[in-house]
């Protein structure tokens, strides 16, 4: 065999490679298999594993450049749709494929994230029930996350002034979709919830793609929002969307809107309700006081008839000492005389006791109804100022120039609010 007809195994693998690299239908290949042998390389950041189907099967590499943008993790038994070239390994003489792009096969990859870091997440806990947290009733401070420029914030702001005017609302601005608007929820969740000053906090934004709301399924938000200690009600796009952010949240709106109306109560209501629960025990403290003058009226009658009664013996006795065959006797009748007089003392004195009780009982209640009365609050001082029908029950309600309507105890009078300078 003549020697330079030998080549080296270097020299074969060399040949083959520039062979692949010569045929431009293996530059852009878009191949179809099942994953197997998954090595996801995290130091690297590279992927290895082996694309097959059921009679054959070819390696397949994807280095970091390419892997850091699939937004789901390939498993072995995925099936999934690559793009890349075909080519050698020059050092293993190993033809495969280096995939620059990758999908699953029917899901999108989107998809296939969320169900996946959904997956990972509840078997964590972080939507356990158990773990969050009440929203209180009647917050004074409201935190919201979400962008300035946005309607979704106008119509939680327009929504929380009607409902809850006393309410007072922190808006931190951010970004709600590319690049740097998972970060940034982040920061603004963690700050907010440091500061401390918030009872509540809605995260969210309006409507939108899968891709807009897609900073919304980031795990780092999720961790962030599952150990932040003030109640959150997240807040993303329509009805029909779920995120990461709403399972964690300890309450989902489907609305930004609907977040508001959840958020705190009607003030309207709730007046109607002190109202109603005043005339309930305006109510009760007069059928109260009915009821103790019927029982007074009774111990009345009751002592009526004790006197009745004693004045009916005491006329008995007095003709049995007429009595013509009972003259002589004196000593008996006048002792069983003194007897019913000691007795009628006391019973006097017994239901004099009893009606002073009662009276007293009576003028105590008396007294809490009377303290109730609005109008003796405004009788020691106290008065209630109304601006445009509405009560001003804050400084900050009001502004220079405003005229006022001031109600007191006697009648209503007008006034009008000086400037600082003035009222100095």
């Amino acid at each position: 065999m003549p020697k330079d007809s030998v080549l080296t195994v270097s020299q074969l693998n060399r040949y083959i490679k520039s062979l692949f690299d010569q045929n431009l239908l293996l530059k852009d290949v878009f191949l179809r298999g099942e994953i197997s042998n998954f090595k996801g390389q995290y130091a690297s950041g590279h992927f290895y594993f082996t694309l097959k189907e059921k009679d054959a099967a070819i390696k397949a590499v994807m280095f970091r450049s390419y892997a850091s943008k699939v937004r789901f993790t390939p498993e072995n038994g995925m099936t999934v749709l690559v793009r890349g070239e075909v080519g050698v390994y020059e050092r293993d003489g190993v033809y495969q494929i280096y995939c620059r792009e990758m999908q699953p096969d029917g899901a999108g990859d989107l998809s296939v994230a969320f169900e996946q870091l959904k997956k990972k997440l509840a078997e964590e806990g972080l939507f356990d029930q158990a773990h969050k947290k009440a929203i209180p009733r009647f917050p004074q401070v409201i935190g919201i996350i979400t962008a300035k420029t946005g309607a979704a914030l106008q119509d939680m702001l327009n929504i929380l002034q009607r409902r809850y005017p006393s309410v007072i609302v922190l808006v931190r601005s951010v970004l709600v979709q590319g690049e740097k608007s998972a970060q940034d929820l982040c920061q603004a969740v963690r700050q907010m919830d440091q500061l401390g000053l918030c009872d509540l906090l809605i995260i969210g934004r309006g409507g939108g793609s899968v891709e807009d709301l897609w900073s919304f399924n980031d795990e780092n938000l999720a961790r962030e929002i599952y150990s932040c200690r003030t109640p959150v009600i997240s807040a993303v796009g329509h009805e029909i969307d779920f995120t990461i952010c709403d399972f964690v949240a300890d309450l989902r709106a489907p609305t930004p809107s609907a977040a508001a109306e959840l958020a705190v109560p009607d003030s309207k209501q709730l007046q109607f309700q002190l109202f109603s629960y005043e005339r309930q025990m305006a109510q009760k403290m007069q059928n109260k006081i009915q009821m103790l003058e019927g029982k007074f009226e009774r111990q009345r009658n009751l002592s009526d008839r004790f006197q009745s009664q004693l004045a009916a013996l005491s006329a008995k006795i007095e003709g049995f000492r007429n009595h013509q065959a009972l003259r002589s006797p004196y000593y008996a009748v006048e002792r069983e005389q003194l007897r019913l007089q000691e007795r009628k003392i006391r019973l006097d004195a017994m239901m004099q006791a009893k009606m002073e009780l009662e009276q007293a009982k009576l003028k105590k209640a008396a007294g809490i109804l009377d303290s109730l009365s609005p109008l003796q609050v405004m009788s020691r001082g106290f008065s209630v100022v109304s601006l445009q029908g509405k009560t001003v029950s804050h400084v900050s309600q009001l502004t220079p120039g405003d005229v006022v309507s001031i109600r007191m105890t006697d009648g209503t009078t007008s006034a009008r609010i000086l400037p600082k300078e003035e009222k100095e």
